[in-house]
């Protein structure tokens, strides 16, 4: 159930900079990182039916086997056989590795490793798209893109009108005001510690910005007197567990929806007062913005291609493969939303 494919464009997600700096829960190496990504089928291995050579791909980070009892519900997307798994670094079929240097195994990451001119997928962890998409803007929705905006359009679900909270101003949180913007949100509040993120916040329909470092107060408590109780939605993509709560706590009562995106500290703990819930707020976390890969992602596509979805503004720079460590300067030094890469060299 394998198929290997010929990577185009790949872009770097701080995911990738992260294990990379061995800050993952496992550091496992040498690895091939890279996980955003868009290629072409070069051949497929035994059992893979529903793919063939010459297809358009974008592999994923989790996957979509179609027969778990996830799969099979409308409610989730988190695979039991694919779902991401950070610690493994070899293919589920045998248990290992298909790289290799002077007979020694380079591990896989996260099911993906599209730092590689070419690479292996399960056939589950690959959407098939529409052969006429740019896989140099495609690419960004395997990842980050995805998540921010399902995270909004998906599980938050906006209504027209309505108001949205979105706490961290990075490339997850600005696809998340790109989900309040096409969902029609009135007022896209966006909150970040970096005061030089709203003017570019502003193309993806930010409207306010509230940098707490501004306020001796809680900013939930400022949150709601700017909105006569608190807003209807808030989206966390930070993983602070602190912007968390104050995600939580800056939604409206009766009403209010908070969703969580970011990823915590394995130790984190979200403490807040019981009554918050009594007084109907509703929390939700969010894996991949609930898109089920194979099924969602050739939709997005669409809707790109259908000019309803914007991603030229998610992608600040773009470098050869040569030059992939320039990509990891620019988002060291905060410069950049998206890097693509360009694999393929044309």
């Amino acid at each position: 159930m394998e198929v290997r494919i010929k990577v185009h464009y790949t872009a770097l997600c701080h995911t990738d900079l992260y294990f990379w700096e061995a800050k993952g829960q496992t550091p496992l190496f040498p690895r091939i990182l890279g996980h955003e990504a868009a290629g072409i089928v070069e051949s497929v291995g035994e059992g893979v039916t529903d793919l063939k050579e010459g297809d358009t791909v974008l592999p994923v980070f989790t996957g979509e086997c179609g027969e778990c009892r996830h799969c099979k519900s409308e409610e989730s997307n988190m695979c039991d056989l694919l779902r991401i798994n950070t610690d493994r670094g070899v293919m589920i079929n045998d248990g290992k590795s298909r790289f290799s240097i002077n007979g020694k195994p380079i591990y896989h990451f996260v099911g993906t490793s599209t730092f590689s001119e070419y690479t292996v997928t399960h056939v589950g962890s690959l959407a098939k798209i529409n052969p006429e998409a740019p896989l140099d803007k495609v690419c960004i929705l395997s990842c980050g893109v995805s998540t921010g905006m399902g995270a909004t359009l998906n599980v938050a679900k906006p209504k027209k009108g309505s108001s949205v909270a979105i706490f961290g101003l990075g490339g997850v949180g600005l696809a998340a005001a790109e989900g309040a913007r096409i969902a029609g949100a009135s007022r896209i509040i966006g909150i970040d510690l970096n005061s030089d993120r709203f003017e570019k916040a502003k193309l993806f329909g930010v409207t306010e910005f509230i940098n707490p470092l501004d306020y001796k107060k809680p900013i939930q408590e400022v949150i709601a007197e700017k909105t006569d109780g608190g807003v209807d939605y808030s989206i966390e993509c930070t993983g602070n567990v602190k912007a968390m709560i104050q995600a939580f706590e800056s939604c409206h009562d009766g009403w209010g929806v908070a969703v969580l995106v970011g990823v915590p500290h394995s130790d984190a703990v979200f403490a807040t007062n019981p009554v918050n819930f009594l007084n109907e707020r509703t929390l939700k976390g969010t894996f991949f913005g609930n898109y089920k890969p194979r099924s969602d992602l050739p939709g997005l596509v669409e809707l790109y291609l259908a000019k309803k979805l914007e991603l030229e503004k998610f992608i600040t720079h773009e470098v050869s493969f040569a030059d992939i460590n320039k990509a990891f300067d620019y988002m060291i030094k905060g410069e950049s939303l998206r890097c693509v890469i360009n694999v393929i060299g044309d």
